[in-house]
């Protein structure tokens, strides 16, 4: 069976003849290119760097939407190492800043655009001034472009709160807002969630087969009563619909576990991706399998520090045998890094899962 067979057999309830493994290399091959260790063949695209080292592709999504800003106006400019971000509206301005981290190959949020409950307003009149248009090229080229390695998925909007917290906001200063100023933060997600609706269902009705709510959610930032307060509806909302469309849901949850596995898996999604065992995550691989629903799939397992060469070739090893050990005890695993392969990383570390997969993965 091919990759793409072994994803699709899972997700329709069905036993491949292995364990399916796919991996996001896309911080990775950011780096390699960065510090220009990329191969000179693989240009700016990674599908044929995943089929050479065996990776199967289905992430480094994109929105298959463009948003269309009315009214308002959105400045980039860029001083070194740091990007300033400006939004201005008839309602006020919003500033932000950004720090790129060398030693990471990343950005971090310095300054955020969303500190107080003043700002809610200015928010809410951005969202209500925003419009989505379908950008589905991308997504029906995926399907040449990955073949029979993988599946071809795209990105519906966070739920409104996560876009607070992980774009806008940050958990610290949301926690003050709600604090002082709770009826008006009700409104302003309300009036976000009506505009992300619209670009949902223009990503339901792309090309994809497979459609993920990119929620990066972590259950030490989070928790239940934000959860069950802010997030649920959304989830629950959108898994019903996507599975009504024949279509299969994921959501990325690639943080601290423990604390909300359960109730976010219970929202119906089809896919938990990106779920992150100790040492890096919270929970053991074997605590993770009870607290998610046995007709859900848990995507992931294989933490992305592992492929760093603080672990030994032997310690490697060992671990992706151990995983896949568990996996196959039943059809509903997909091996995943989780959550990326890392800067620094060997070549010969990532396609060696493959080796390992093809030696130790098959259910008979």
């Amino acid at each position: 069976m091919t990759e793409r067979e072994r994803v699709l057999s899972l997700l329709s309830g069905k036993q491949p003849d292995r364990v399916p493994w796919l991996g996001d290399l896309s911080y990775w091959t950011n780096y390699l290119r960065i510090s220009e260790k990329m191969p000179a063949k693989y240009g700016n695209e990674d599908y044929t760097l995943h089929r050479d080292l065996g990776v199967g592709f289905y992430l480094q999504g994109y929105f298959p939407f463009r948003e269309i800003a009315k009214n308002y106006t959105v400045e980039e400019t860029r001083q070194g190492d740091t990007v300033y971000k400006k939004i201005t509206t008839p309602a006020g301005v919003l500033t932000g800043r950004s720090v790129y981290l060398p030693d990471s190959y990343t950005w971090a949020m310095s300054e955020h655009l969303v500190k107080e409950a003043e700002d809610l307003k200015i928010v809410r009149y951005i969202y209500e001034n925003t419009d989505y248009l379908p950008d589905y090229a991308e997504a029906q080229s995926r399907y040449e472009k990955i073949g029979d390695n993988g599946v071809v998925l795209c990105y519906l909007p966070k739920c409104p709160f996560m876009e607070m917290v992980a774009i806008l906001s940050s958990i610290e200063h949301i926690s003050y807002i709600i604090s002082d100023a709770p009826e008006e933060f009700a409104e302003t997600l309300a009036v976000m969630e009506a505009a992300h609706d619209k670009a949902a269902q223009i990503a339901l009705d792309s090309p994809a087969e497979c459609l993920m709510i990119p929620e990066n959610l972590s259950s030490e930032v989070v928790g239940k009563t934000y959860f069950h307060d802010y997030m649920e509806s959304y989830e629950r909302k959108w898994n019903a619909k996507i599975k009504a469309a024949g279509k299969y849901s994921y959501v990325h949850m690639d943080g601290t576990l423990k604390g909300l596995l359960s109730e976010v898996s219970s929202t119906g999604f089809r896919v938990m991706e990106a779920l992150t065992p100790k040492p890096c995550g919270d929970l053991d691989f074997e605590e993770i399998i009870p607290m998610v629903p046995k007709d859900t799939i848990i995507w992931g397992g294989l933490p992305g520090m592992l492929f760093n060469d603080f672990t030994t070739d032997e310690e490697f090893d060992r671990y992706v045998q151990n995983l896949l050990k568990i996996m196959k005890t039943e059809p509903r695993f997909v091996l995943g890094v989780a959550d990326q392969v890392p800067p620094g990383v060997r070549m010969e570390r990532v396609a060696r899962v493959r080796t390992l997969v093809d030696m130790y993965g098959n259910y008979k």
